[in-house]
C-alpha cells in the first residue's frame, strides 16, 4: 500500500501542509488563510467566488475564512464600479504584512521539500502534478 500514488501523495501533502501551518499558526493565522493571503498578495481586489475557486474550497467555507480574516483586520471587502452583486476582497496593511510573511513561509517550505531534488526534477514534478490535476479536475473552466 505504501507504494501507491494516493498514499504517497497524501503523506507528502499532509507533511507539507503541516510544515506550512506550524509556521503560519505562529503568525496567528488559521487554516485556509495562508493560501488566500498569497492569492491576494499576487493580485489585490479578487471576487470572493474566484477566491473559493482558486483555493479549491466551497463558497461558504471561503466566506467563513474571509469573515475571520476581516475580523482580524487582514482584509476588507468592497463592491466595485456599481457592481452590487459581487464583493471584492482587498488586503489591509496588516494583511499585506501577513501575506509577505506567508510568502516567506511558502518559500522556506518549498526549499525544504525540494532539498536534494534538481531543478530538472522539480520542473518534472510540477509538470506532472499539473497534468494530474487537469486529468482529475471535474470543472472544465479551471486548469493549471
Amino acid at each position: 500500500m505504501k507504494d501507491t500514488f494516493h498514499y504517497t501523495f497524501m503523506k507528502a501533502y499532509f507533511s507539507f501542509h503541516r510544515t506550512v501551518m506550524e509556521r503560519a499558526k505562529a503568525e496567528g493565522l488559521t487554516s485556509g488563510q495562508p493560501k488566500i493571503l498569497e492569492l491576494l498578495y499576487e493580485g489585490d481586489g479578487v471576487e470572493q467566488k474566484v477566491i473559493a475557486q482558486h483555493c479549491e474550497i466551497e463558497s461558504a467555507t471561503a466566506g467563513s475564512i474571509l469573515n475571520r480574516m476581516e475580523s482580524a483586520g487582514l482584509i476588507e471587502r468592497r463592491r466595485l464600479d456599481g457592481n452590487r452583486r459581487s464583493l471584492f476582497v482587498f488586503l489591509t496593511e496588516a494583511g499585506r504584512q501577513a501575506a509577505m510573511k506567508v510568502k516567506q513561509i511558502f518559500i522556506e517550505a518549498e526549499r525544504l521539500a525540494f532539498t536534494d531534488i534538481s531543478d530538472e526534477e522539480r520542473a518534472s514534478i510540477l509538470g506532472n502534478l499539473r497534468k494530474i490535476y487537469n486529468n482529475t479536475n471535474k470543472s472544465e473552466d479551471v486548469t493549471l
